[in-house]
């Protein structure tokens, strides 16, 4: 463990309060709402091997400047409520970091890194997300101190692991409705164990709690409002902290924008009509380079070519002696379902499918659905927390679908999608979840905020930013492409972001990931 400053203590406080910022353990007082005292209690940040850091997609250029950027890095934690309306209650931690503005005579605040999932870490955000991210992004750290924290239940945040168990039989095909039930089953069985298992804890996961959270620390930091810049579930984030504290929100940038409702039935079907139709646009890509993947000169023969061969593998599923699980329709759906920077080896593994004899797998398929997931590396953050995904997505999802409803809808969807509909399992995530449903309330407010829709993607669908427009308000700020949170990573569209950041200034659009050539 290393200090977070080079500096002695003494001269680290000194330079903290000279910028309005708490040293360690220094209480401060919410400017906004008068609403008693927060503090952030500093302390060394992690110290990352070179293996560590290759693991979070660090390339071994970007080494150096990593280790740069992580000795201007602060660290610390704030205390809070775990239930906010008993504050006299039982506390926890989460964990923040800073990455101060290099620019201070020109400093226009603080921005919050607002991460996805539910349930990813955004520890290191401010490193991962804006400077190593390109030149662009990098100039977002000029005039403002960028925050990043792992929500409650991540990583450094206090946390709790549900325990896990068999999620019912998982046999390659077609699948059939008594396989069904005993999924859905599986999936009662388990949403019970992990809701019982510490539901004073997980009843607490809620978005809106996690919202009440990043307003203290707001306050610790001294900080009268917060800019966001959200990433898909973090859009939601931000639009419930946006709802409860329009008075301490500045401008809000919010990229592949989740839906104002939080209903996993509909959430599932309508990513799955999304999906369906960008895969005409990936057919008509095909089918202009039929000579290289041969699955038809036309988008509507290569969407027949792809229905065939899900059918066919769901028929006959194959086992491939050096891949762990067999290929059935749902891993062709799997293929077809891929965004465009993928078309091309999608294209390659569609077409291998096609012709496939032998007893392993094609390169190309064996390249997209070989790698085994492994294991964390020692000493990582953590990139994503499944129990709290799990338990914010059933304590916010009204839904709850039983088994008839639930296997109606599949046979449905798989019928109204014959190229990608069987990559989606029967629905019922939450049925069985044995604490209450929690919405959030959103608001309208009449503050700054750009809602960035992707106009393809089904991760976060294109209408859903039209209807959280409708729901709080903003901008709509439109990318051409079908790649979930593309915008911080697309140079020209990066420069956008931070344009805004700077002046309250947002054009209507870019063009966003290119279609490859």
């Amino acid at each position: 463990m290393r200090r977070g400053r080079s500096a002695g203590l003494a001269g680290v406080v000194s330079a903290m309060l000279a910028f309005g910022v708490p040293g360690p353990a220094t209480a401060m007082t919410d400017p906004g709402s008068g609403a008693g005292a927060a503090s952030v209690q500093w302390k060394s940040c992690p110290d990352y091997s070179d293996e560590v850091v290759r693991s979070m997609r660090v390339t071994e250029e970007q080494i150096p400047l990593f280790r740069t950027l992580m000795k201007r890095l602060e660290c610390g934690t704030v205390s809070v409520p775990l239930n906010h309306r008993a504050p006299g209650g039982r506390r926890i931690d989460i964990a923040l970091t800073r990455l101060a503005a290099t620019d201070k005579a020109q400093r226009l605040g603080a921005t919050a890194i607002l991460p996805g999932g539910p349930g990813n870490g955004g520890y290191l955000d401010p490193i991962l997300r804006t400077v190593l991210r390109n030149e662009e992004m990098a100039r977002l750290n000029e005039r403002y101190d960028i925050i990043g924290f792992d929500p409650r239940g991540v990583g450094y945040s206090t946390k709790v692991a549900c325990p896990t168990g068999p999620m019912g039989p998982q046999e390659p095909g077609t699948l059939t409705k008594e396989a069904a039930r005993k999924i859905y089953d599986a999936q009662i069985a388990a949403n019970q164990r992990c809701g019982r298992s510490d539901p004073a804890f997980l009843g607490q996961l809620t978005t809106e709690n996690v919202a009440n959270d990043l307003d203290l620390v707001r306050t610790a930091l001294g900080e009268r409002t917060f800019n966001l810049l959200g990433f898909s579930w973090g859009t939601y984030l931000g639009m419930v902290y946006r709802s409860r504290f329009p008075e301490r929100t500045g401008r809000a940038f919010l990229d592949s924008v989740a839906p104002p409702w939080t209903r996993l039935d509909r959430h599932t079907k309508e990513s799955a009509e999304a999906a369906e139709r960008d895969f005409g646009r990936m057919a008509a890509w095909l089918a202009g380079r039929d000579e290289v993947y041969g699955l038809g000169a036309t988008a509507r023969q290569v969407r027949e070519t792809v229905a065939k061969l899900v059918r066919a593998y769901d028929k006959d599923p194959k086992t491939f002696t050096d891949l762990q699980r067999p290929i059935d329709g749902s891993a062709v759906s799997d293929l077809a379902r891929r965004n465009s920077t993928e078309w091309a080896r999608a294209g390659k593994a569609l077409a291998e499918l096609r012709t496939a004899a032998g007893t392993t797998a094609p390169p190309t398929v064996k390249e997209l659905f070989g790698a085994p997931m492994g294991a964390p590396v020692p000493g990582a953050p953590e990139m994503l927390n499944m129990t709290m995904n799990w338990a914010v997505k059933c304590n916010e999802d009204g839904s709850r679908t039983g088994f008839d409803t639930a296997w109606r809808d599949y046979q449905r969807l798989v019928q109204r999608n014959p190229a990608t509909g069987r990559a989606w399992g029967v629905g019922g995530m939450c049925t069985g979840w044995p604490l209450p449903v929690q919405p959030a309330t959103l608001k309208r407010s009449s503050g700054s905020l750009v809602l960035a829709g992707h106009l393809h993607e089904f991760m976060s669908v294109y209408d859903w930013t039209l209807q959280t427009r409708r729901a709080v308000g903003g901008t709509v700020y439109t990318v051409a492409d079908d790649v979930h949170v593309s915008v911080a990573r697309v140079p020209e569209c990066a420069a956008d972001v931070v344009r805004y950041f700077e002046t309250g200034r947002i054009g209507r659009g870019c063009a966003g990931s290119p279609i490859p050539s």
